[in-house]
């Protein structure tokens, strides 16, 4: 090959190369299909923090929600999954760049005839390198599509961690719940006890029935099949929330009561096309739109012509000191157009642009799904803090009830069923008093989680995996 026509050929290289570049295809930016309403039906005016957990002020809270967030490994296997993607966009992207490989052999050749034997040697050493010119932006489509998938895996991290937080703050108050709810069983056993006393002395001087000391006896039994109850809950609750920081079960929170943390303030809802997007669950949704695009926009361009360059530079000599001291070098240009492929590609683009689609309708039920988690909550906390302050008022009217029908059974003014009747009414609306406590705080946790957005989250380190395999010596 002249010097002139490797001239040539390289300035057709540059110039098809700058004509990939401009070929390459733009990000596309979906138009949802779900038109975010103006504002939420509430809102408050606290500022909503990353750390949503934060507002609760509960010291314990946070720290373990921040040793959850070093160690659940749920999360863990979420950050794997995202070292995965990480390294196929990375992959994907090679292909944008050249090929090159080094070659080399050697050989040695014996040769018997009647003169004698005679030896050769011959050795050779090369380059090859080939690229292939991206001129529709077929390859930059396909790292552009993994890419985003890394980006959706790293959404799918954000909603892990997000739910994540919640489990551990939903089981700390519902372990809060059991601890009080165990402390009242224990209280209401016994005064069901004393009761039990005084309705016995009542029988046994003939103004009390049988039938009463019998029912009271039921309701002492009944009072500590509940606190039986609660304290199983409280067990199984420190096994849970032990898994969820990432410590084997084990019942580590021994104190006897843990208080439910305060409700804090309302947070500011925003405006709900900026939430949607905030949250890494329609955003990952989001991601996937984009990267069906792409590779619609790959199906689309395997359709066209594919050139490529491919260049080797080789050397040989029958001793490796006389190596190089000659070169033979080679530039080519290829070019591939698909002819017939039984519509192969043509069914590809079909399939593709149906799993667009596809991808458009996942994105806006996410979105409709997101919008109905935020006006839940809402709705939600608003009825429930409605519910606990009737329950306020109920309460201090059944101990008067009560206090007064035990003081007119006592002057045998009423009979004893009046006085079970509310006393069973007041320990009720005791234990529903701190049930509703803390369904309320779930359904601030609730809230906070419809509209969060990503939180901070430590980098994990690294699992140390030993791989073995067996051997020829281990059979």
């Amino acid at each position: 090959m002249t010097e002139t026509t490797q001239q040539r050929m390289l300035c057709l290289a540059g110039a098809l190369l700058l004509f990939a570049g401009g070929c390459s295809r733009r990000l596309a930016k979906p138009e949802p299909m779900v038109a975010a309403p103006p504002r939420f039906s509430a809102t408050g005016a606290a500022p909503l923090q990353d750390n949503w957990w934060a507002a609760f002020e509960d010291e314990q809270l946070n720290a373990l929600i921040d040793q959850a967030l070093k160690e659940n490994f749920s999360l863990q296997t979420a950050w794997d999954r995202l070292a995965q993607a990480d390294a196929a966009a990375r992959q994907a992207g090679a292909a944008l760049g050249p090929q090159v490989n080094l070659q080399g052999s050697a050989g040695r050749t014996r040769q018997t005839t009647d003169a004698g034997t005679n030896y050769s040697s011959l050795y050779s050493v090369g380059v090859a390198a080939s690229y292939e010119l991206d001129l529709w932006g077929r390859l930059r489509s396909t790292r552009q599509a993994a890419w985003l998938d890394a980006q959706a895996t790293h959404d799918a991290l954000d909603t892990a961690a997000i739910t994540l937080t919640a489990s551990v703050a939903n089981t700390w108050c519902q372990l809060a719940e059991a601890k009080e709810l165990v402390r009242i069983a224990r209280e209401q056993i016994e005064t069901n006890r004393k009761v039990l006393d005084v309705v016995t002395v009542q029988f046994r001087n003939g103004v009390a029935r049988a039938a009463d000391v019998l029912r009271q006896r039921q309701l002492v039994a009944s009072t500590e099949a509940t606190l039986i109850s609660a304290q199983e809950t409280v067990a199984v609750l420190q096994y849970t929330l032990s898994v969820l920081i990432g410590e084997p079960p084990a019942l580590a929170w021994q104190v006897e009561v843990i208080p439910l943390p305060a409700l804090p303030a309302m947070p500011a809802t925003g405006v709900p096309s900026d939430v949607l997007m905030r949250r890494p669950d329609v955003r990952q949704a989001y991601h996937r739109v984009q990267a069906a695009d792409q590779r619609l926009a790959v199906a689309i361009t395997d359709q066209y012509p594919r050139i490529s360059l491919s260049a080797s530079a080789e050397t040989s000599g029958t001793s490796v000191s006389d190596l190089f001291d000659d070169w033979m070098a080679n530039l080519a240009g290829n070019l591939a157009q698909p002819l017939f492929d039984a519509r192969q590609r043509k069914s590809e683009v079909e399939r593709q642009r149906a799993a667009l689609r596809e991808n458009v309708h996942t994105w806006s039920q996410a979105m409709l799904e997101a919008l109905q988690e935020v006006e839940t909550a809402l709705t939600q906390e608003q009825r429930q803090t409605e519910r606990l302050a009737n329950l306020n008022v109920q309460l201090p009217l059944a101990r008067q009830t009560y206090l007064r029908n035990r003081e007119s059974f006592l002057k045998g003014q009423v009979d004893y069923i009046r006085v079970l009747e509310s006393l069973q009414s007041l320990q009720s609306l005791e234990r529903s008093v701190v049930t509703a406590q803390r369904t309320l705080i779930q359904r601030r946790i609730d809230l906070y989680r419809s509209i969060a957005g990503p939180c901070e989250m430590p980098l994990p380190a690294l699992a140390q995996i030993d791989a073995t395999s067996d051997s020829q010596s281990d059979r």
